[in-house]
Parts: structure tokens; C-alpha cells; sequence
């Protein structure tokens, strides 16, 4: 893992000001979405879009059984897009991460794990999450929990980091926001991103202090990386309490 906000430091030292903020020169057009930004918005987009097939089919009446198995399609689709535009994404070149800054993401891991299993009361929920049940006839249908552990813990991180904190983070401060370092991100892009990331889940108070947690990874180790490594600790060990407790609709 590489601190990517370093190869734009040396041109923004370089430039003028308005390089240096990442502003457009006069007269030139930034598109407010560049291929770069859709490489980051599809993977994300394709996970969400299938969280709405599932809600249709359910609502039409199609059995719990066939329905799980749409997560590893889901996933199976995400990995696509993830592969299809991997030497996109240079903030995951090369993967590497320091020990202090990869120790205090396992640690903020397993805070917000804590924090997510204990901020569940009333006023802290939107609705009712349908949850992820992998009993088939009352027994757990593994390669399920297989697919479900390895997707939330290896695939989403990357999948939510490089949109959330990559992308729109750095969006809000630019358009052109591969030309946004991490020292220029500000309270805006910071409060807009953390609450966007809250309301998306269904424990909105818990999203909330997840994605406060894995923007400060991001600004303080100025490394995608960090935020990834926290954002899979959590959903990995969130698995793991899941299969011992039993609470089918933490998933």
C-alpha cells in the first residue's frame, strides 16, 4: 500500500493556485462526472441495484431460498467490475500499508464492530433490514456463509472505500477529483460523506460512527488502504458474531 495522494503533491507544488486546489484553469470545462468517477460509481452502483431486484422479488412473492442466492451474483458482479477497471483505481497501487497505521485500522475495526452490535435501539433504525438467513430446512447452508463472510470482507471494503472515500469525498471538494489530495479535504466533504454513508444503512446511527471512523483512517493516514483494511475487519468479525449469535438481520 503507497500514501496515492503523493503523485499529485509534486505538480500541485509546481502549479499556481488554481492547480494546486485542484480548480480548473478559466475556460476549461470539468465534466462533473469523468471516466474516473464512473469506474468508482459502477461497482458500487451494480451492489446497490441488486439490493432493489431482491426487494422487487421479494415483494412478488419469489421463496427466500432462491433469493439467497442472489448475493453471490451480486458479488460475482462487483468482482467483475472491480477486475474490469483494476489498473484504474491508482490509490490501491501498490498495496501497502504501515504497521502503526495498520495496527490503529485493526483496532478502529473492532471498535466500530462493538459500536454496531450496540447502537441498535429504536430511534437508531430506519425501518426493518431483511437480513441474510443461510439456514436451508433449519441447517446453514455453508458455502453460503462462505461466499457471505469473503464478500462482506474482502470484496465490499474495496468496493464502498474506493466510492465513498475516494471518490465522492474528494468530489465534493473538485470534480476533478484525482487531482484532490487528502490534506485539502475539509469539514464539508467530511460531514456530507459520513452522513450520506450513515443513512445508507438501516442501523443509521452505527453508519454514522462507521463512516466518521473510516473518513479520519483516511485523512490521518492519507491511504486507502487504512479504511479498507478497517471497513473488512469489521464486516469480517461481524460475520463471525453473526454465525455465533444468531442475529440473521445484523447480515
Amino acid at each position: 500500500m503507497t500514501q496515492h495522494d503523493d503523485r499529485y503533491a509534486a505538480p500541485a507544488a509546481a502549479a499556481g493556485p488554481a492547480e494546486a486546489t485542484g480548480a480548473t484553469a478559466p475556460g476549461v470545462a470539468t465534466p462533473m462526472l469523468n471516466r474516473a468517477a464512473w469506474v468508482r460509481i459502477l461497482p458500487f452502483a451494480a451492489y446497490m441495484l441488486f439490493l432493489v431486484i431482491a426487494d422487487v422479488l421479494e415483494r412478488l412473492g419469489v421463496a427466500p431460498g432462491p433469493l439467497r442466492w442472489l448475493y453471490p451474483v451480486k458479488i460475482g458482479v462487483v468482482v467483475l467490475l472491480l477486475a474490469l477497471f483494476w489498473r484504474q483505481y491508482h490509490e490501491l497501487k501498490p498495496l501497502r500499508l504501515r504497521l502503526p497505521a495498520a495496527l490503529t485500522a485493526i483496532v478502529t475495526g473492532i471498535v466500530v464492530l462493538v459500536l454496531w452490535v450496540s447502537l441498535n435501539a429504536d430511534w437508531m433504525t430506519i425501518g426493518a433490514a431483511p437480513g441474510f438467513d443461510p439456514r436451508d430446512g433449519g441447517r446453514i447452508d455453508w458455502l453460503l456463509v462462505a461466499i457471505r463472510i469473503a464478500g462482506a470482507a474482502l470484496v465490499v471494503p474495496v468496493m464502498e472505500e474506493l466510492f465513498w472515500r475516494s471518490f465522492l469525498m474528494r468530489w465534493i471538494v473538485h470534480p476533478d477529483f484525482e487531482a484532490v489530495e487528502t490534506s485539502q479535504l475539509g469539514l464539508k466533504s467530511f460531514v456530507i460523506t459520513v452522513l450520506l454513508f450513515g443513512f445508507e444503512h438501516n442501523l443509521w446511527l452505527a453508519g454514522i460512527v462507521a463512516g466518521a471512523a473510516y473518513s479520519l483512517l483516511y485523512m490521518r493516514h492519507r491511504n486507502l488502504w487504512s479504511p479498507i483494511l478497517a471497513h473488512a475487519v469489521t464486516n469480517g468479525l461481524l460475520g463471525v458474531w453473526v454465525l455465533v449469535t444468531g442475529n440473521w438481520s445484523y447480515w
